[in-house]
């Protein structure tokens, strides 16, 4: 079965900041329904600063659990969470995308950037958002970030 693009509004109740998830299958075109899903929620949550590096983090955090931490036939959930003073849109915004696969992803050690082409998505993600980590789910793991209100 092919992701669909899913044409319905994100939520009927728009501005109100409550967490939003979607399910992906383990396809290509995943990634890019993850980042229009993140953009429209951010978009209905009214957070216009640090969008873009929001974006760019679901599609590193999307690609990374597609390529490794889905096994065949599996997916991934992507889950958007608002926190802080969430009050009038100024609140952050915490992105987790659960995989079922196994390790635990980790930035690679600064010798090894450089030659590579891969394994430049966390180091992405651990210097554009306030805070990431790794928690356990089972199977598998959570992958998360966090963005505070306002500019960096």
């Amino acid at each position: 079965m092919a992701t669909q693009r899913d044409t319905r509004h994100v939520n009927t109740e728009s501005h109100h900041r409550t967490a939003r998830e979607r399910f992906y299958r383990r396809e290509r075109q995943s990634v890019p329904a993850a980042r229009a899903f993140t953009r429209a929620v951010l978009a209905d949550w009214r957070v216009r600063e640090r969008a873009y590096d929001i974006v760019l983090c679901v599609s590193e955090l999307a690609t990374n659990a597609l390529v490794h931490g889905v096994p065949p036939g599996r997916g991934f959930l992507l889950r958007l969470l608002p926190y802080g003073d969430g009050d009038g849109g100024d609140g952050g915004v915490r992105v987790e995308v659960h995989d079922s696969g196994d390790g635990v992803p980790a930035v690679p050690q600064a010798q090894a950037r450089e030659p590579a082409e891969g394994g430049r998505g966390l180091l992405l993600v651990s210097e554009l958002a306030d805070k990431w980590g790794v928690g356990e789910r089972d199977p598998g793991k959570i992958v998360w970030c966090e963005f505070a209100s306002g500019p960096r």
